[in-house]
């Protein structure tokens, strides 16, 4: 066993096992795969109507007949103490425990069983192997944020190793930032780039003004994997011409598993082995496919935590060419972040806000929602929804975590509202900018 699927079997995520039951599931046909998915979804509803307190008081009934009476479970079911939300058998000291990003403004805490997490690395290896690219042997160029405390950001130095990846911090993407990101390229035999799409994005337009195409200085790389957020066909068509590189569309949320991915014939395929994905309506029925609605998950294998029927919060299309077996989807709406561009000229991707909300996020859920906009260069406004005002230790807290993550002498305003302005999707955007810059 290599180091990466070595180092999850050591954490206690049986990868060996969950690969084999990926296996079998891929080998079914279209209608030994139509009788898999009926029989996992009545197995996990009937699994935590047995033995899940929580899960049994939003159905209000053990006698489940017809899949679209179950109801749907929203981010807001889910705020409140972890411990209330997790099955019989299951405590935090023998499950995967991590937080929602916030990017949807909901955040909350989550559990998945071992297995399950496990099941979610061999998917996104399944995956990543479309591609010819291993998450044992390929070297990652990540572009992602980084925690700033010691703790987590060694925890996350040690991972990147574990996982052959380099990290480059999306937390400063200023040219001479890039310039120093570009040296490293010239040095090192990467595989393939992965991160944020709004940090890649910002990578290529530096390369564009540079006139440099990017494996022309590092030939070993063979594609670029995008995630989080929206990306946009002239950014798609930017990031080609600039890396050279096949660039891959990743959609995903870490309370679940990889959504859909991109194979080689640009088709977003939707996972379908260890989720069962809808799209509806106002009134939570099934929409044909071709017809625009709400993204609902099931995910099929997590006996520690109920997320079933659960609104992710996007908009989406699935293509009239879908299959049970193989869902494709053809439209997917939000997940878009801005640059924050400070006094000194410094630029930081959107998301560099979810390390910072992380000490806004509690398992108390005392913040049910919250948003995070740029005034003026050195001026944010944090607007919150909250059972009680944040004090004012939990407001010295945010501040500081600005600062650190950003630069010293900002403004930051807490404004506390009964409810927060959403978008058409029906989304919060966890951060914008009202400046005008181009970006």
């Amino acid at each position: 066993m290599e180091l990466f699927d070595l180092s999850l079997k050591f954490n206690g995520f049986p990868i060996k096992e969950a690969k084999s039951t990926l296996r079998q599931i891929q080998k079914k046909n279209e209608s030994d795969f139509e009788d898999y998915v009926e029989k996992q979804k009545k197995a996990i509803v009937d699994y935590h109507l047995k033995h899940n307190a929580f899960y049994k008081s939003l159905v209000k009934s053990n006698d489940v007949v017809d899949w679209c009476q179950i109801p749907v479970m929203t981010k807001r079911n889910l705020q409140q103490p972890l411990v209330e939300r997790l099955s019989d058998g299951f405590s935090e000291k023998n499950v995967y425990i991590n937080k929602t990003s916030g990017s949807s403004g909901d955040p909350f805490i989550f559990a998945k069983d071992k297995f399950c997490h496990a099941l979610t690395w061999a998917v996104i290896q399944d995956r990543f192997g479309w591609f010819g690219l291993d998450f044992n042997s390929s070297k990652q160029a990540r572009f992602y944020g980084i925690p700033l405390d010691l703790k987590g950001y060694y925890k996350e130095r040690f991972k990147d190793v574990l996982s052959k990846r380099y990290r480059f911090s999306v937390f400063d993407m200023s040219d001479a930032t890039l310039e120093r990101h570009l040296e490293k390229f010239k040095k090192t035999d990467f595989d393939y780039l992965n991160g944020y799409t709004s940090s890649i994005v910002q990578f290529a337009k530096f390369l564009d003004r540079k006139s440099i195409v990017l494996n022309t200085i590092c030939p070993s790389l063979k594609a670029c994997v995008v995630t989080s957020e929206m990306l946009f066909e002239n950014d798609k068509q930017l990031m080609e011409k600039q890396f050279g590189l096949p660039v891959i569309n990743e959609y995903g949320a870490s309370e679940l598993d990889l959504i859909a991915f991109q194979d080689t014939n640009d088709d977003w395929i939707v996972n379908s082995e260890t989720l069962f994905v809808e799209i509806l309506d106002d009134d939570n029925q099934p929409l044909p496919n071709g017809e625009e609605g709400r993204v609902v998950i099931t995910s099929l294998y997590n006996k520690a935590h109920p997320f079933i029927r659960y609104d992710i919060g996007d908009i989406g299309v699935l293509s009239e060419k879908s299959t049970v077996r193989k869902p494709i989807l053809k439209n997917l709406i939000g997940r878009t972040n801005d640059f924050a561009i400070l006094p000194s000229g410094k630029k930081a991707a959107g998301l560099t806000f979810y390390y910072i909300t992380k000490s806004i996020v509690e398992d108390d859920g005392n913040v049910k929602e919250f948003v995070i906009e740029q005034t003026k260069t050195d001026t944010f406004k944090i607007k919150y929804v909250s059972s009680e005002p944040l004090n004012e230790s939990k407001i010295k807290i945010i501040t500081d975590e600005m600062e650190r993550y950003l630069e010293k002498g900002l403004t930051i305003d807490f404004e506390r509202q009964d409810q927060l302005k959403r978008s058409k999707s029906g989304k919060l955007k966890q951060f914008s900018s009202l400046l005008n810059q181009n970006t």
